[in-house]
């Protein structure tokens, strides 16, 4: 069933693509003999989707900045050997990559495998005799989707990669098995090609979400084709004059030097069909709804609850393609408050996850714009002490004193971090007025235990914390598990209206999209705030600026989801944001005063050439027919 997506293990042994011979033709045969054996096969295919709630398996959780950790981590050994982390410290190589995707190791399995099985698969699934031939063709779509999204995972990661559109035959010649790397125009049409052909077939909706929960249907192969257009229309990839000497043996560039502007404009219409066709099968914006026992909860934790759940509830209309086989519980972990209540120094919760000051800075002021724009807002004093008024008692503890960037921030501020002295609704307390509240000092429950994991900046991915998980100070732990979201409504919203103002520029459109995700959250619409709090009124209204606005937003609504590492790196700006330094509050201060000290933890170091992650030097070896990445 797929709600638990419990998978075969696959039936070919090797790690390498170049291995293109099945291991066994027999067993080959065996796994197509029947439908029931078949569809073993399928799940064969799902199973290589990366779990994205594993940092682990997800570079983008900590091989960028949105999430640090300590050097002396004994539990959870997020620092270790198969993680991004040290790719987040310049530990990336070619001797022996971190998180190896193309021919797997160090975290990952080889998506070259996963190409291959698909192939197999759609291969052989015409041969099974006691199918229909309408499931199929559903099932062909499918794999079609997976072999469609594998590709787009392996381009996004390394530039220009090899098409596997089939496996070699046995007798392949020397020459035939050389695969050469493909420019991203044709990776695309290829990738395009297959997404359409498999979205003619795919439903709207599964039949049975209790079997079928997490299947892939026409808005998750629709909604990720519009993220692949819009990803391959952004710099990196369209107009990337720096990578201008990335060329095959024939001298052919591989990657666009020049901006093709037909690229946003297909984009632009892949965003508009994926949006109507998530519509016509129900999806829509995320909001709380209240309960029997949440029912005293104020309009404020209302709207944090908005932005928590968006990621966080179960059967959740937002959720476009919710990964049934990656149920978050080890994520949760590393993002609580080991006890808010009386303080747990045992290993049930692990509180490894520290979020850095430079992305706390990220969210608005509570006016809906930058905090380094609002008139009214004091940036050069942020880091000012001030005392919590009571009226703010459901965001921070009154009477608490905290830095003053705590103070008037925008409700997703306070839904995604937890901060010192906020509130953090839930943990068996559904009362608003009965909630806990974070306090972070070295002799406080929220601060560094005696053991070595702890929190590092000082500020915790409250967003990724389902609100009915609950950590004890007996160190026992109830976690409410939640499938991981690979894609959400509000994530097409906001490709669309970039890919709006790339065509076009500001008009009606882009501001519908990007205001009905700052409504949820209880902001004004962009215009108005801008005209009346932002220092730079005009900024909506050219297509620079507006730019800006759509990329702030983005880094704000899709924190800690794994968009950030990408999104920076498609527009070009990973140069920029990660070479600035990682600093946290001082977490061994005793007093408040010290506490709120930002305390250098790491300066990072970004280079050009690690846009793209380098092709083992083994795998080079093995296929004369490929070329390392530029500098590596």
């Amino acid at each position: 069933m797929y709600k638990y997506i419990i998978f075969l293990v696959v039936l070919v042994s090797s790690c390498n693509y170049l291995n293109i011979i099945p291991d066994n033709v027999v067993t080959i045969d065996n796994a197509f003999s029947l439908r029931q054996e078949a569809e073993k096969y399928l799940f064969t295919c799902y199973s290589h989707l990366p779990n994205l709630s594993n940092g682990d398996q997800n570079p983008a959780f900590s091989a960028g900045d949105e999430t640090w950790y300590h050097l002396n981590i004994k539990a959870g050994n997020p620092q270790g050997d198969n993680t991004g982390w040290p790719i987040a410290r310049g530990g990336q190589n070619v001797d022996n990559p971190y998180l190896n995707y193309w021919d797997g190791g160090r975290g990952a399995s080889s998506m070259f495998r996963a190409l291959r099985d698909c192939n197999i698969f759609l291969e052989n699934i015409k041969t099974v005799p006691d199918m229909e031939d309408y499931e199929k063709e559903l099932w062909s779509a499918e794999v079609k989707f997976l072999k469609a999204y594998y590709h787009f995972w392996l381009l996004r990661m390394y530039g220009p990669i090899p098409l596997i559109k089939e496996n070699l035959p046995i007798d392949a010649s020397v020459e035939e098995v050389k695969v050469e790397r493909k420019p991203v125009a044709e990776a695309l049409e290829y990738i395009v090609k297959l997404i359409d052909e498999a979205a003619e077939i795919l439903p709207l909706n599964v039949e049975s979400e209790i079997e079928e929960y997490g299947r892939i249907t026409k808005p998750i192969a629709l909604g990720m084709k519009a993220k692949i257009m819009v990803t391959l229309a952004s710099p990196l990839f369209n107009g990337n004059n720096l990578f201008s000497h990335l060329n095959d043996e024939d001298g052919e560039p591989l990657i666009n030097s020049q901006v093709d502007p037909t690229r946003w404009v297909d984009a632009l219409e892949s965003c508009r069909v994926a949006i109507q066709t998530a519509h016509d099968a129900g999806n829509e914006l995320y909001h709380f709804q209240r309960t029997i026992a949440t029912a005293k909860i104020s309009d404020t934790t209302q709207l944090k609850m908005n932005v928590r759940g968006s990621v966080t509830a179960e059967i959740n209309p937002e959720i476009i393609w919710p990964n049934t086989g990656d149920r978050v519980n080890y994520l949760q972990r590393l993002a609580m408050v080991r006890a808010l209540n009386k303080g747990s120094n045992g290993w049930s919760i692990y509180a490894l996850n520290a979020v850095p000051l430079k992305i706390a800075d990220v969210f608005y002021t509570k006016h809906g714009v930058p905090i380094d724009e609002d008139k009214s807002y004091d940036y050069n004093g942020r880091y000012d002490l001030i005392e919590v008024k009571p009226e703010e008692k459901y965001l921070l503890k009154p009477g608490r004193t905290v830095a003053k960037s705590h103070v008037d921030r925008e409700i997703r501020f306070y839904a995604s971090l937890g901060v010192d002295g906020g509130q953090w609704f839930g943990q068996g307390k559904y009362n608003d007025d009965e909630a806990d509240y974070l306090l972070n000092l070295y002799t406080e429950i929220g601060g560094v235990p005696k053991n070595e994991a702890y929190n590092v900046t000082g500020y915790f991915q409250k967003k990724l914390v389902h609100y009915e998980s609950i950590s004890r100070s007996n160190n026992t732990v109830t976690i409410k598990q939640y499938a991981w979201p690979n894609l959400r409504l509000a994530d097409l919203y906001l490709l669309y209206a970039e890919a709006y103002n790339e065509v076009n520029g500001p008009g009606e459109e882009v501001f519908k999209y990007l205001d009905l995700i700052r409504e949820r959250s209880g902001l004004p619409p962009v215009q108005d705030a801008w005209e009346e709090y932002s220092s730079n009124p005009s900024k909506p209204d050219t297509k620079e600026g507006l730019r800006d606005i759509i990329r702030q937003e983005r880094m704000i609504e899709m924190i800690f989801e794994g968009q950030r590492y990408w999104d920076l790196r498609r527009w070009m700006l990973a140069d920029v944001e990660y070479n600035k330094p990682i600093t946290g509050w001082n977490v061994f201060a005793k007093t408040l005063e010290s506490y709120y000290q930002p305390r250098l933890l790491y300066e990072q170091e970004f280079l050009l050439r690690d846009y793209f992650w380098p092709i083992s030097q083994s795998e080079l070896l093995r296929n004369p027919g490929l070329f390392q990445n530029p500098n590596w």
